[in-house]
């Protein structure tokens, strides 16, 4: 009998939704295989846009993974320092065939000395921090490095998902579910990314995130600093 695939996505508090709920719309429609969603226990977590999620697996009951995903969102700056959390990546990392993250998820596993020497990408907000927990940055939709897959912000989880099923199963595979979801973005806006959006549009996106990326900057500082 051929042993299922297990995916599991990292459940916390405030992530962005979007970061998992792609992936895992992608995941859960692999055929005969298994999604974890994952947190220290079983209760509700709320996303940073008010969603509210229900993990269905702690890590002291959690299978060994064959695919790790960890999505971002403003509450990956707890993430970061959170030693629980990083034993946790570490101890699955070991055994996974795939380690992955979507947005600035790529940071926590920066921080759980998972990116060291390794070519990734984050959200564009966050994609200069890269180089300070160790990991070679690239400006991509989705980089994969090895056995490491970090896709950029948000929606990049997507694409980054059935790229991954491709090479697990088939690009036909992977096709059928695209098709399935009938995944095919048409924008409606030329404004998804800092070389193509508005001066304006980058300048307002900047200014509302300045706060956020004063503290990651004192965070990454602190993590840096303890990676050595």
């Amino acid at each position: 009998m051929t042993t299922p695939l297990r995916f599991g996505l990292l459940l916390f508090p405030r992530l962005t939704q979007l970061d998992m709920t792609g992936p895992f719309e992608v995941f859960s429609r692999v055929p005969g295989g298994q999604v974890h969603l994952v947190w220290k226990t079983k209760e509700a977590v709320r996303a940073d846009t008010g969603l509210t999620m229900l993990p269905d697996t702690d890590f002291a009951t959690c299978p060994q993974l064959d695919i790790l995903c960890v999505p971002g969102g403003p509450g990956v700056a707890a993430l970061m320092e959170d030693e629980e959390v990083l034993a946790f990546l570490r101890a699955q990392a070991k055994g996974a065939r795939f380690v992955t993250s979507v947005c600035t998820g790529a940071l926590v596993l920066g921080a759980a000395g998972l990116l060291k020497g390794v070519r990734a990408t984050t959200h564009w907000a966050s994609h200069d921090f890269l180089a300070a927990l160790g990991a070679e940055p690239v400006h991509a939709r989705w980089v994969r490095d090895g056995r490491v897959v970090t896709g950029g912000g948000v929606t990049a989880g997507i694409d980054f998902a059935l790229a991954l099923v491709a090479d697990l199963l088939s690009p036909e595979a992977a096709q059928a579910i695209q098709l399935q979801i009938e995944y095919a973005p048409a924008p409606p806006f030329e404004a998804g990314s800092p070389e193509t959006a508005p001066a304006q549009v980058l300048a307002t996106a900047k200014a509302r995130g300045a706060g956020m990326r004063a503290e990651r900057e004192a965070l990454v500082g602190r993590v840096a600093a303890r990676l050595g």
